[in-house]
């Protein structure tokens, strides 16, 4: 049976302890630290928070371009009352992969840097004593890991990571640590779907345990509290008079509570938020609760100065604040699952998200953007990692969405971020990735991914496969920009033209368009990089947009400035935000605002 992956909570059956803070931390470029027993406990280290980043806290560039091995580790304590229980540690995410030993003994390992896994060390702990924990974690990239990317050795023998994606490959335990207690029987997952009739709606559960001892009971609670409907038995359906539905950006959660009962006895419990919603795609519509919805927002990053990809209450608040200020209603987890907590709030907000696995940099290119741009092909798919790839593709995917499956506010999957795909290679692959997505959602939303320049109408060998198409394109910015952008647009036509004339009958979302902007740089006339340019550029590419019907979406990219590798186009990171770094807006926000007030 497969591990839980339900967020930890406390009730009268289960406990959850953050183990938030500071943990020590050492590197270990010659990988000794196994042989040498740091499992057991560090010879050396530093203070380290939990979550974090590591990278830009340091002051030296070595550490922070730092690629390899390195280690955490912290102690907790098991109190004597959690005999008979099963104990479990839960990591939000550590990137890229992790290796988890408990007083030295090696409990359990995970592959993938943005989704949370749970290791059982029951066996391993000590009851009612301190307990020691060591993390082995690494953060190199690899053409059979998502993302993708390789490792460069310099002529000293340092080695740094060379990623085939623009954004920083910041790495470290980025989310909560958990020190989870839990009875024997237990819930492990449970599935939601929703059917409308009328003003009532049906709320269709299915609950996972691991017995069949006892009965379980399900109960759906109205936002105050009060008791809407039961029902008992792993698998059956709520019927919800005058139901509330969650709307977009105007939510109504209800609570489902789940309880496994042995007699009067409560043996497990757990609860959630749920939102009774519907998705469905009707030609170029999409539709939510049946009703026509325009998608308007962003691109975004889990980036923030000095915390990196950490998560940070604060962080998210600010930015769902930018985001409702700009009239915006869809964010795309670009290019990866972000922490949960940004799902629970857009669940709150009423956002729609396209959640995104972390597959991007599948086009040998650590610029895909400037590949694009000049019609490259990488043969991404004809190598001997592509089974490796496709293995490691396919658990995140599950991983993702067992994890997301029951947030309203996710309304479609995303399985690809610009890779190649315009060999018959790479359809076979994505093809199986699809396929098996498919199999996984009980709520059966639809599913996409976001093709760059070279995927063009007449060459695309993937786009058959996705629900709704997805589009980034820059036209005006790597192509033709500056004083060319008159030309820009003729191009952008033309593309568009080339896609109409298919009559596929689905929609069309740009996923990402945008320009490097400093902040504060003007000119007159607008020039390439100034705060005018910019909004002569989204000027432009709204014209477009609005001259096809089937056209259903605009995510700028980005939301906010953000980190990247070192190079030429890059001025201390990618400056495609609408927002600044630190979230204050340029004057095309005040542009989008406008347009999305009524869009």
């Amino acid at each position: 049976m497969k591990e839980s992956l339900l967020y930890p909570v406390n009730n009268l059956a289960r406990t959850a302890m953050k183990m938030d803070g500071l943990w020590h931390f050492t590197f270990d470029p010659k990988r000794i630290g196994e042989a040498e027993g740091w499992q057991n406990g560090l010879p050396s280290y530093v203070s380290m928070p939990v979550p974090g980043s590591f990278q830009d806290l340091f002051t030296d560039k070595e550490s922070r371009d730092y690629c390899g091995d390195f280690w955490y580790e912290t102690e907790f304590f098991v109190p004597k009352q959690s005999e008979g229980n099963t104990l479990e540690l839960r990591f939000g995410s550590v990137t890229h992969r992790a290796v988890v030993y408990v007083n030295g003994k090696r409990c359990g390992s995970h592959e993938g840097g943005f989704l949370p896994f749970v290791i059982d060390i029951t066996e391993a702990v000590k009851k009612g004593a301190v307990n020691h924990l060591a993390v082995k974690a690494n953060n190199e990239l690899s053409e059979s890991t998502l993302p993708c990317g390789t490792v460069k050795e310099l002529q000293n023998g340092r080695r740094i990571a060379t990623p085939y994606f623009d954004f920083f490959n910041y790495a470290g335990i980025h989310r909560s640590v958990f020190f989870v207690t839990k009875p024997k029987e237990c819930i492990i997952d449970f599935d939601t779907n929703y059917v409308l009739k009328g003003k009532n709606a049906e709320v269709q559960y299915k609950v996972i345990t691991n017995q069949d001892a006892s009965t379980v009971k399900v109960k759906l609670l109205d936002a105050q509290g009060n008791q809407v409907q039961q029902a008992e038995g792993k698998e059956n359906t709520l019927s919800v008079e005058q139901a509330h539905l969650w709307r977009v950006r105007k939510a109504y959660l209800y609570t489902l509570k789940i309880q496994i009962q042995n007699e009067d006895e409560i043996v497990d419990e757990y609860e959630a938020k749920i939102g009774i919603r519907t998705i469905r795609i009707d030609g170029t519509k999409i539709l939510v609760n049946e009703e026509p919805v325009y998608l308007k927002g962003f691109g975004k990053h889990e980036d923030f100065d000095l915390l990196g990809r950490a998560f940070n209450y604060s962080v998210a608040k600010r930015d769902f604040e930018c985001m409702k200020w700009t009239n915006a209603n869809c964010f795309r987890t670009s290019h990866y699952p972000y922490a949960e907590e940004w799902y629970s709030f857009a669940d709150e907000e009423g956002f729609l998200i396209i959640d995104e696995v972390p597959a991007v940099g599948m086009m040998r290119s650590t610029r895909n953007f400037a590949k694009a741009g000049q019609g490259g092909f990488t043969a991404f798919f004809q190598t001997d990692t592509v089974p490796q790839l496709l293995k490691n593709h396919c658990m995140q995917v599950e991983e993702m969405i067992q994890r997301d499956k029951n947030h309203p506010s996710v309304f479609a999957f995303s399985l690809f971020n610009e890779p190649e795909t315009t060999s018959h290679e790479a359809h076979d692959y994505f093809a199986k990735v699809f396929a098996y997505a498919r199999s996984l959602d009980p709520q059966k939303r639809p599913l996409t991914g976001a093709l760059e320049k070279n995927s063009a109408p007449d060459l695309c060998q993937v786009y058959m496969l996705c629900d709704f198409i997805c589009l980034n394109r820059y036209y005006g910015w790597y192509i033709s920009g500056g004083a060319e952008i008159e030309d820009a647009e003729v191009k952008f036509r033309d593309e568009m033209y080339r896609w109409a004339a298919k009559q596929l009958n689905v929609p069309f979302i740009f996923t990402e368009f945008g320009t490097d902007t400093l902040a504060g740089q003007h000119n007159l006339p607008g020039i390439m990089w100034s705060e005018e340019y910019q909004q002569t550029y989204y000027d432009m590419n709204f014209a477009v947009f609005d001259s096809y019907d089937f056209i259903q979406g605009e995510l700028t990219w980005n939301f906010a400035d953000f980190a990247t590798s070192e190079g030429i186009m890059r001025v201390n990171g990618n400056k495609k935000g609408v927002f600044t770094r630190e979230r204050q807006p340029k004057t095309s926000a005040y542009l989008l605002r406008k347009r999305w007030e009524t869009k």
